[in-house]
């Protein structure tokens, strides 16, 4: 097991709220380590939807998700803050001199003063489909994530759930794909009002088929 790294702040989460906080803790001289469960800086933003346009950034109209993580990383750029990614927080204690021992996965150890957490809503996982044999699929005809939009232009697509991801990229496809069907075990979403408008609009034009019931 490593040494500790001791430090006056770590940071657990590498999302936007992540990023701005090792800015903010920059401007007052205080250097800080960065956790996330991700093999990548930028959360969500970068993991689920880098190319989205996002409309509710103060004082930017509009950005994509890369685009946001990358100007947040040139902004705390001249802070040096030290990233350890691909890994989760699996202990903290308190110690009597009033500072906390965080452990990781990895094994890696920081003795801190403070503690910031911006995880969102946890360590992501995509939540994968429970069927046999699907591993041999996956990155090839099955994929959690998208990445690169371009690569499934002119595809017939099939995408699983009903919250903001699956809706925006259901959307996002319906102009690029052959074809674009939705599957959620519901009537129901979790996505933005408008999104779910849009989408039932596209369903009774016919460019989007919609189906009801889960992959079993």
């Amino acid at each position: 097991m490593h040494s500790p790294i001791e430090t006056d702040a770590v940071i657990i989460g590498a999302g936007p709220v992540g990023l701005f906080q090792v800015f903010e803790l920059g401007l007052l001289e205080i250097k800080a380590h960065v956790i996330d469960s991700l093999p990548e800086v930028g959360g969500q933003c970068i993991e689920l939807y880098p190319d989205k346009p996002i409309y509710d950034i103060p004082a930017i109209p509009v950005c994509t998700g890369r685009e946001l993580i990358g100007n947040l990383l040139k902004q705390i750029e001249p802070f040096k803050p030290q990233f350890h990614l691909n890994q989760e927080v699996s202990s903290l204690d308190k110690q009597t001199d009033g500072r906390f021992l965080i452990r990781t996965s990895q094994d890696q150890q920081f003795l801190t003063k403070v503690i910031f957490i911006a995880a969102g809503v946890g360590a992501f996982q995509p939540r994968t489909l429970n069927l046999d044999g699907i591993e041999a699929f996956v990155d090839k005809q099955v994929f959690y994530r998208v990445t690169n939009p371009q690569q499934f232009a002119g595809k017939r697509m099939v995408i699983c759930g009903g919250g903001d991801s699956a809706l925006d990229w259901a959307l996002h496809f319906v102009d690029h794909a052959a074809s674009v069907t939705l599957i959620h075990r519901r009537d129901e979403f979790k996505a933005a009002p408008q999104s779910v408008a849009k989408m039932r609009e596209l369903c009774a034009a016919g460019k989007l088929q919609l189906i009801i019931g889960q992959i079993t």
